[in-house]
């Protein structure tokens, strides 16, 4: 459940019509809502209420600093792949108590930094790691909290490029190779031990895979206490999907309760990562309609927001929903509609590539001028966004009710190119 819904045919961001913050904030423009988000922050919680644990969001989903702000007064943590992202929470308002540090190439400097802020858990994804953290928390004179993100090897069965638990992943350190690493660890005064790491994948629409990943983790829980090695955290990860089609994914009660059962005699706090299952159907991406044209095989929908605002569809070839700002009906259709008064359109935009579109072969009724929302934006949308085609990055708006609030402006054209510099002399490159 959202709250993008139509009302008398047209579409609201809570109690605001989109075509109306189109008209306000120029487009392409990405809008969240705020009701939306706090539904799914409630949903985690209230799915593990009956075990100690920590939801902490997978900010790479989404890393606006009103999305984390609204995420940290919430209580949560944070799930963060780069010192970006952990100074985007700090800035935020987030807790470094509450961060875990994942990623398979943390640099030094990172790694320093996240010790320093005294963040919660440093995930380790190699041996090779392993030994910079020690020598960095050594440095440093204190002890780094660790856990080993464990590769499973199980399927999440999802798309490759988001597939992260198998041996062919770049993802984590072997099963059968951990309990190995936990000696290591267990034997050095520069590192504790305090958790077992895994995530296996994105976009997972049944519980299955994260069951056998857990039994994984479970079996692994017990080799360490055979060691005396104690951790107080199992991580499971993220990877709930969500629906942009047909898709049926769990809910997070549904999703996380076996995994609570399989726990619920073990002495540990239950730690997750949701990111795309908590913020995509919490925004969308709005984009006017600029020309329709057709040819012998084709009609196009030629709108403003393009793969430099919203790559997944060109990146991944994923679907994502296209809906009209207003509903037509039938008897306001253009010629060569059908009886709903629809047409095929690939919905297409201005980047200067064959695979920059937003949606291929969508039935809609829609003219010139007109606003279309894309659905499920929230995630991997602005974050994955660029400046190809020296393309500014859209605006962003917050919308609570019948409020609505820029997160982020619009980049002008002459911020693009604030930080280059042009060479007028060749000896100016050696002064």
């Amino acid at each position: 459940m959202d709250y993008f819904n139509y009302k008398d045919n047209e579409l609201y961001a809570e109690e605001i019509k989109v075509r109306d913050l189109v008209e306000q904030y120029g487009s392409p423009l990405y809008v969240y809502s705020k009701a939306t988000l706090e539904r799914h922050l409630r949903a985690f919680e209230d799915a593990l209420v009956s075990k100690k644990h920590l939801v902490c969001y997978a900010v790479k989903a989404n890393s606006s600093l009103a999305i984390l702000n609204i995420i940290a007064n919430f209580g949560c943590g944070f799930d963060v792949v780069s010192k970006g992202e952990l100074m985007r929470v700090l800035a935020a308002g987030g807790s470094a108590s509450k961060v875990i540090y994942s990623g398979v190439g943390k640099r030094e400097d990172e790694i320093e930094f996240a010790l320093q802020q005294k963040i919660k858990c440093l995930n380790i994804e190699s041996e090779s790691e392993l030994y910079k953290v020690s020598e960095v928390a050594k440095r440093l004179g204190v002890v780094a909290p660790v856990a080993i993100r464990v590769n499973p090897n199980v399927d999440a069965k999802t798309h490759p490029s988001i597939s992260t638990g198998l041996k062919k992943n770049k993802f984590g350190i072997a099963f059968e190779d951990s309990l190995r690493l936990y000696q290591i660890i267990k034997d050095d005064p520069n590192l504790e031990a305090t958790g077992i790491d895994c995530h296996i994948g994105s976009q997972m629409t049944s519980g299955g895979p994260i069951i056998e990943a857990t039994d994984k983790l479970i079996e692994l829980y017990h080799q360490l206490e055979g060691i005396g090695v104690k951790v107080d955290h199992i991580d499971i990860g993220g990877g709930l999907g969500v629906t942009y089609n047909d898709e049926t994914p769990p809910s997070p009660y549904e999703y996380l309760a076996a995994v609570l059962e399989r726990l619920k005699d073990i002495d540990v706090s239950v730690y997750c990562e949701p990111g795309r299952a908590m913020v995509a159907n919490a925004g969308i991406l709005l984009t006017k309609v600029l020309y329709l044209k057709s040819n012998s095989e084709r009609n196009f929908c030629i709108v403003d927001g393009s793969m430099s605002d919203l790559i997944r569809p060109a990146l991944y070839g994923s679907w994502m929903n296209i809906v009209p700002a207003i509903k037509r009906g039938a008897d306001d259709a253009l010629e060569g509609s059908d009886s709903n008064g629809n047409k095929l359109y690939d919905v297409v935009g201005p980047i200067c590539e064959s695979d920059d579109f937003l949606g291929k072969d969508r039935n809609l009724n829609v003219r010139e001028g007109d606003v279309l929302a894309v659905r499920g934006a929230g995630a991997y949308g602005s974050t994955m966004s660029s400046n190809y085609n020296s393309r500014p990055l859209c605006a962003e708006i917050l919308v609570e009710g019948d409020k609505a609030f820029v997160i982020r402006d619009r980049q002008r054209e002459e911020d693009l190119w604030e930080n280059e510099r042009i060479i007028t002399k060749i000896e100016e490159q050696f002064s």
